[in-house]
């Protein structure tokens, strides 16, 4: 019964809000993981930017997308079992009450299961459209696996439509730009340099005007 509603939910609620309402525009679509193990990565400033990176991939691909979100948001009450089986969510406990050794556990079981991991690697949701500095995680992660791509994803639009502090829905238009994997170099600080560096690049295709 979850499998249905889950597919149910993004087929029939998701993705005709995301391409009739907001036509979102995806470039490069063919650069994100057709298989998992992997990661994708995006800058985070909306509710949507979770449930539209799941729509970008297949339908069919729905077991395996999953993504990495707070407990302390996600983990309680009704909203919590929607997060946790009908969005797919891994939830991390960021309270620092879980040793800091176990907190990517969930992750790398995920990855040996050939998940495809979905990541904010900002932490948080910021201000629209603007890239903030990213946290470690991901790359320590990646250092564990280091045979997993990371595919770096810039979202655009998003946070006009459902930004963060409200839930006004405002039909904005959209667009997606999808980067070259990346796979870990070697060294924490360069994969950082090189992750940040192909975002600010994505973010630059759009040549959209700073918002007001």
């Amino acid at each position: 019964m979850i499998r249905v509603l889950r597919y149910g939910f993004f087929a029939l609620i998701v993705r005709p809000v995301l391409l009739l309402l907001l036509g979102t525009n995806i470039r490069n679509r063919e650069r994100l993981p057709p298989e998992g193990p992997a990661v994708i990565v995006a800058n985070h400033n909306s509710h949507l930017d979770t449930l539209a990176l799941i729509s970008m991939m297949p339908l069919r691909d729905l077991p395996k997308l999953t993504p990495v979100a707070a407990v302390d948001y996600f983990g309680k009450g009704a909203f919590g079992w929607f997060a946790k089986h009908i969005i797919g969510i891994l939830p991390i406990d960021r309270s620092g009450k879980t040793p800091r050794r176990n907190l990517l556990d969930g992750a790398i079981a995920a990855l040996d299961a050939g998940k495809i991991l979905i990541l904010f690697p900002e932490g948080t949701r910021g201000e629209p459209e603007r890239l903030v500095t990213y946290k470690k995680g991901i790359a320590h992660l990646i250092k564990i696996r280091p045979d997993v791509p990371v595919t770096p994803v810039f979202m655009h639009g998003l946070g006009k439509a459902l930004p963060k502090g409200t839930y006004l829905f405002v039909p904005f238009t959209c667009d997606v730009f999808v980067g070259e994997r990346l796979i870990y170099c070697g060294d924490v600080g360069d994969f950082m340099s090189d992750l940040e560096d192909r975002m600010n690049v994505l973010a630059q295709q759009g040549c959209f005007p700073t918002w007001e």
